[in-house]
């Protein structure tokens, strides 16, 4: 099976090679460029904080309360009613059972982010700030070659 969208003849292998040797031509002098570099690891740094906040912060307090709220009815009166027992209970037991609980919950919250971040990681994946520079490159460049290339590149 192909992948790709027609048949490439023989005349169009070379169009097509010179495309991608132009491109890498390119991505090879704005790997160099400092100012690029830079974007880059800022765009790397924040891609990662984005996906942990999202998926340590956001998805697991969400589930904390979204979860017991649904289960309630959507009542804040029943979820308040449920859950004050269950923290009468943890303030008033002995020092172990509450670091067992403590221990619990800080393991599902770290099992739910790494869930989320795992798929966090799979849906979104980093977009490079260098295949944005080459793409909006060929897109000139392609103007400029327009009648050198074949049609389907």
């Amino acid at each position: 099976m192909s992948t790709s969208s027609g048949p490439v003849t023989a005349s169009q292998a070379p169009e097509v090679a010179v495309y991608w040797a132009e491109r890498r031509r390119y991505l090879e002098r704005i790997r160099q460029s400092p100012e690029v570099r830079q974007r880059f690891w800022r765009e790397v740094v924040i891609y990662f904080a984005r996906r942990l906040l999202w998926s340590f912060g956001f998805f697991p307090v969400f589930m904390a309360f979204w979860v017991p709220f649904v289960l309630s009815s959507f009542n804040p009166v029943v979820m308040a009613s449920d859950l004050i027992p269950l923290l009468q209970d943890f303030v008033n037991a002995n020092p172990e059972v509450q670091a067992t609980t403590l221990s619990t919950l800080a393991i599902a919250w770290a099992s739910i982010g790494f869930f989320f971040l795992i798929f966090d990681f799979i849906l979104t994946p980093f977009k490079s700030p260098y295949a944005y520079e080459a793409d909006v490159y060929m897109r000139a460049w392609e103007q400029l070659n327009h009648d050198q290339l074949p049609a389907k590149v």
